[in-house]
């Protein structure tokens, strides 16, 4: 499986999860302190959210790459 082929399936998958949820979240350690004993952390939970016409256009992308890999 060539390289533009496996870009081109990655495109699409992500477009439609990004299009199907509109957003993810994850966690993000944002400060750490050690004083003698006693370890803090702080983490943060961060929401990312995806533009419908960027999902869209991750799917289109894919699907043209995929189309012109195939023909050529």
């Amino acid at each position: 499986m060539s390289t533009i082929k496996i870009v081109a399936i990655v495109l699409i998958v992500a477009g439609i999860l990004g299009v199907m949820y509109g957003k993810f979240s994850y966690t993000k350690e944002t400060h750490d302190a050690k004083l003698g004993p006693i370890e803090l952390s702080v983490k943060e939970k961060q929401t990312v959210n995806v533009p419908a016409w960027a999902g869209v256009g991750a799917i289109a992308i894919g699907a043209i790459l995929l189309l012109a890999r195939g023909k050529g």
